[in-house]
């Protein structure tokens, strides 16, 4: 059976669409496992690019190689899958760090390629994801991307936007 999740720095080997699950990985709870159970139970054959790593060691990290990996797979997802974003609360800060600082920049590009180039992307807001309010506020502007408030609806409407 052909393997249809990936982790940095696997090559997405696949000729299917892909779902890239972007959002917070540093100080918040391993929500990019959970998605890929879910959207696995309602699909078995979606293929998904998860930047969480099943193990971190500082010492074997290469940032650009991660950086790079992620770059590809939301390129690729952009084009012809979909970017799921999940935007989860922070459970544990994390000192000398701006909690999702890397998901803010991805955000606002991504929607950026939705307006003018049509890329597809899904968002989910979790209850006390700080700044939900202005996302839910400028997302106004582009109502053909769907925000829901829990993780089992944004994989629903990601498989929606797959098809």
């Amino acid at each position: 059976m052909e393997r249809l999740a990936f982790r940095p720095l696997e090559e997405a080997e696949t000729n299917k669409s892909i779902i890239f699950l972007a959002g917070p990985i540093q100080g918040t709870n391993d929500w990019q496992a959970r998605a890929i159970e879910i959207l696995h139970d309602l699909n078995p054959d979606v293929a998904i690019a998860s930047p969480r790593r099943l193990t971190f060691d500082e010492a074997d990290f290469d940032y650009d190689q991660q950086v790079d990996w992620e770059t590809l797979h939301l390129r690729r997802a952009g084009r012809t899958g979909v970017i799921l974003f999940w935007l989860a609360r922070e459970e544990i800060p994390i000192p000398g760090r701006t909690y999702a600082q890397t998901t803010r920049f991805e955000f606002a590009e991504w929607v950026t390629q939705h307006k003018y180039m049509k890329a597809r992307i899904v968002v989910g807001i979790e209850e006390g994801y700080s700044g939900a309010k202005y996302i839910r506020k400028r997302l106004q502007e582009t109502p053909d991307i769907p925000i829901v408030d829990n993780l089992e609806e944004v994989c629903m409407e990601a498989l929606k936007k797959i098809k």
